[in-house]
């Protein structure tokens, strides 16, 4: 199938009006590409985010354009775009687009994903892919954070893969897409205990475990926040942990830092990733205020990933 890319430039102060034209007039699906509306969005979730790519946001820089898609030869709706363009007094661009499957070209985004010495990521379509010995992590890589790609899930799994003993018990804290409470279950450890703030992330997260073959008492997904949640921290220290994982960033682990010591043991080791070189000092600090000690810092890229243990008991 073949598809038209239309760009209507406009002002960020205009954008809503544009929209609101463009909806009632028949097309709802809108692409808006515009500066303020990005910063805006930075701005309210900055606890959530360390870093933006930066080309990311030179793209974005003075931008105001609002893109929508039409098939090639739907001559009714291009006429009736036309006219809410022309009445609104703007301009727009209209470009061919390739013709390609995009139901399955995003897969092509998706390929194997060797980690560290043992472990292989797989999208769930290649499944059945050859390993060549590694253990398999299988995803749905769409959904939610958490596909292997990225430095710091990495080094977690990297540094997992020396920490983590059959038999183990771990805990997920901010687990996303789950492919860490998986891993771990993939290196042996008898079960594993994923938590994400997003209820979205309970589901995706289990449904990737079931690609794996995992289920509870396996691995058990929750959705909560155990900095604000009593009762679910309560429940959770209940149980002792071999390995503990936090791969967020770092404003939210230094969040979690004080609570943290009650999730480990003398024998259990914390891995903290998901933060960039420049706050390295800040978690640092925050774990070693909490009681505990810092054992290693990986680093890959901008990123770092420390391991860590209770100093005391």
């Amino acid at each position: 199938m073949a598809w038209l890319e239309i760009t209507i430039p406009t002002t960020a102060q205009s954008i809503a009006a544009v929209t609101n034209a463009l909806t009632a007039g028949g097309f709802p699906d809108l692409v808006i590409e515009d500066q303020a509306e990005f910063e805006l969005f930075l701005e309210e979730n900055r606890e959530y985010w360390d870093y933006i790519d930066e080309s990311l946001q030179q793209k974005l820089e003075g931008l105001s354009n609002i893109k929508l898609y039409l098939e090639t030869g739907d001559d009714a709706g291009m006429d009736r775009l036309k006219a809410i363009v022309s009445r609104l007094g703007l301009s727009m661009t209209v470009s061919q687009l390739p013709d390609v499957d995009y139901e399955e070209s995003w897969k092509d985004s998706y390929p194997p994903q060797p980690i560290g010495n043992s472990l292989l990521v797989l999208p769930y379509w290649l499944a059945d892919t050859d390993t060549d010995g590694r253990k398999p992590v299988i995803l749905d890589p769409g959904l939610t954070f958490g596909t292997g790609a990225h430095p710091s899930t990495q080094m977690v799994m990297e540094a997992m893969e020396e920490l983590v003993r059959p038999g183990d018990h771990c805990l997920d804290l901010g687990s996303g897409s789950g492919i860490l409470s998986i891993a771990a279950l993939r290196l042996g450890a008898a079960d594993a205990i994923g938590i994400d703030i997003d209820p979205k992330a309970e589901d995706i997260a289990r449904e990737n475990a079931g690609y794996n073959g995992f289920a509870a008492p396996e691995f058990t997904a929750l959705t909560g926040n155990v900095t604000a949640d009593k009762a679910l921290m309560q429940r959770l220290s209940e149980r002792e942990y071999s390995v503990v994982l936090v791969n967020i960033v770092a404003d939210v682990i230094i969040g979690l830092a004080p609570t943290l010591p009650a999730f480990l043991t003398e024998n259990s080791r914390l891995i903290c990733s998901g933060i960039l070189d420049t706050r390295l000092d800040d978690v640092t600090g925050a774990l070693t205020a909490a009681g505990l000690r810092i054992l290693q810092i990986r680093q890959k890229e901008d990123w770092r990933c420390v391991v860590a243990e209770r100093s005391s008991l």
